[in-house]
């Protein structure tokens, strides 16, 4: 090999690529690192209505580790999605030292199990409020089902003047609502099936049944659809008169 001349002229040839693709690199490695390419200005694109901006800041302070061209954009998301409020964020660069930050913050439906919250699509998440809100228990996994069925019931419950308050469903899938309406709470038992042809049926005929009983002065504060053919409702308070036995 030492002897054939063309051979060791490729090798040079070869090894001079070599080295200056190597220097090529440490000089753009060198130039991207340079502070002329610092950060100088970041900007939150749209005003912040929950998360806390100073949070937000902190934490965009502390991602912005290198600089335009070496900054970890997913990293630097991944830590701003943490922020309280934030669903999700979204970074770009603007040359030469413009970082924008675009937040989309959760908009809160429900409470979930006195522990978390439920935004409008049906994602829990960890967060403070002092909103008053409806409360949702249910079973981990099931929150978007429950929302769903939050607005359908809330829709089939608004000729009645009603709102649901609360919305439990159990392990099993017994649904059961807590509504607030003219004549106050009311807890309606749904059961597992049919739910919402219970409901409707219950919707259908509120008017000439409880509807009559409180124009009449007596109020229900629960009622049961887990019947074929109707529902059982329970008056508070009401004691059945004894029957005083003849002489």
């Amino acid at each position: 090999m030492w002897d054939d001349a063309k051979q060791l002229n490729a090798i040079a040839a070869t090894l001079a690529v070599l080295v200056a693709a190597a220097m090529l690199w440490a000089g753009i490695s060198w130039v991207v690192r340079q502070p002329a390419f610092a950060w100088q200005e970041v900007v939150v694109r749209d005003p912040l209505t929950r998360a806390n901006a100073a949070h937000l800041e902190a934490v965009v302070r502390e991602e912005l580790a290198g600089t335009f061209f070496t900054m970890d954009l997913n990293r630097a998301q991944r830590a701003l999605a943490q922020v309280p409020w934030v669903r999700s964020v979204s970074l770009r660069r603007q040359w030469p030292h413009r970082l924008e930050v675009e937040v989309e913050e959760h908009a809160p439906l429900a409470r979930w199990n006195d522990a978390a919250l439920v935004n409008t699509r049906g994602e829990v998440f960890s967060a403070e409020a002092k909103d008053e809100l409806p409360q949702f228990q249910g079973p981990e996994g099931r929150a978007a089902e429950m929302t769903a069925q939050y607005r359908a019931w809330s829709v089939r419950l608004a000729p009645l003047a009603m709102a649901v308050r609360t919305l439990k469903l159990s392990a099993r899938g017994s649904w059961h609502i807590e509504a607030t309406g003219p004549q106050g709470p009311l807890t309606l038992e749904l059961g597992r099936d049919d739910a919402d042809a219970r409901l409707t049926r219950f919707v259908a005929a509120q008017p000439r049944t409880l509807g009559v009983l409180a124009r009449a002065g007596t109020r229900v504060d629960y009622v049961d659809l887990r019947y074929r053919n109707g529902f059982a409702a329970r008056v508070p308070q009401f004691r059945e008169k004894a029957v005083k036995p003849h002489a």
